[in-house]
């Protein structure tokens, strides 16, 4: 589990990417702690800035086309301060990343083994035979039957698991802190989820290493999260351990989310879908509730008009006074219509 101490602290991040010469945010005053040793999810519908917050850590943004505010604080720098090649410093090295879709974030042409070793040629001085050591070692951490053959194939070789622990290897192989994990377990079957998963886990056992684990899985967030950081519309609602995000959801979206998940005892076949889509960057609300338009039965004196986190529990925060009274229109004693 967590300590209290963070090493990586996000403090009012905001992204805006640009369009047609105007800034709109994709993610807004964003604030966030990780710690070592725990896994911290990052859940919410496609669209709600996810990935977006783990691009900006990772400083992987055209500074022509976006315009980044805040602090990104990794300990005791503050990442969004640096150029390219300070940030070099750090990728690979205190920060790795495991991105959505391996085949395209590995390079076609090259073989694995050569494809890991880039990362130990910039960031150690260990000698050929000793990286080739080290290759070897990681391809086994991450559940490769046969390091020396996979090392010697290349991307279009493997299946999609064989490839999604290549990438991992590659974000594990300097030890790093941090480990982003965005959407990892993919279009992958549920076997080869639950394998990587249990890699990610061993990986944070051993390496004490902080992840953040990006999803719109919440049963891969059940199984693995140790906190849960609920985002729409690029801002968080809800934040709390993984037993209080499930066993006492507070923010009317992050109800919903867990009331669209297929439950074994619902005597009914139908499932509850939320109203709406979440809106576009350049119909992101500015002002009041951003969740309010898909919940219109919840009264706008419900709302509001400058929503703020609200401590409801220790480490448990809620966005907006909407989920005080909230209710779903179907819910035995409800008023709403």
């Amino acid at each position: 589990m967590a300590t209290e101490d963070s090493f990586l602290t996000i403090k009012d991040v905001s992204t805006a990417f640009k369009i047609n010469g105007q800034y709109y945010d994709a993610i807004s005053h964003i604030n966030l702690t990780v710690h070592h040793d725990e896994i911290l999810a990052l859940v919410g519908e496609s669209g709600c800035g996810k990935s977006t917050l783990a691009t900006t850590i990772m400083g992987l943004h055209d500074p022509d086309e976006t315009r980044i505010t805040g602090e990104v604080d990794l300990e005791g720098t503050n990442l969004l301060q640096l150029d390219e090649n300070g940030y070099n410093q750090f990728r690979g090295a205190k920060i790795g990343m495991i991105f959505q879709d391996p085949l395209s974030a590995l390079n076609p042409l090259k073989r694995v083994e050569d494809q890991i070793q880039e990362v130990l040629d910039y960031h150690t001085t260990l000698s050929t035979a000793a990286k080739h050591d080290r290759v070897m070692e990681l391809l086994d951490q991450v559940g490769i039957v046969n390091p020396p053959r996979t090392a010697r194939q290349y991307p279009h070789e493997l299946s999609g698991g064989m490839r999604q622990r290549v990438i991992i290897a590659i974000a594990i192989a300097c030890k790093p802190d941090l480990i982003i994990a965005d959407e990892p377990t993919t279009a992958l079957d549920v076997t080869i989820q639950a394998q990587i998963l249990d890699v990610l886990r061993s990986i944070q056992t051993e390496n004490h290493a902080g992840i953040i684990l990006i999803t719109h899985d919440l049963g891969v967030v059940a199984e693995t999260a140790d906190r849960v950081a609920v985002m729409y519309a690029g801002q968080i609602v809800e934040l709390g351990s993984a037993e209080q995000i499930f066993n006492t959801p507070k923010h009317p979206y992050t109800r919903s989310l867990l009331r669209s998940m297929p439950q074994l005892n619902n005597e009914s076949d139908d499932l509850y879908v939320i109203q709406g889509n979440v809106p576009s960057l350049r119909r992101l609300p500015t002002t009041g509730d951003r969740f309010a338009p898909r919940i219109p039965w919840v009264p706008a004196s419900e709302h509001e008009a400058t929503p703020t986190m609200h401590e409801v529990a220790p480490g448990h925060k809620v966005r907006c006074t909407c989920y005080r009274n909230f209710t779903f229109p179907d819910e035995k004693g409800s008023d709403r219509v």
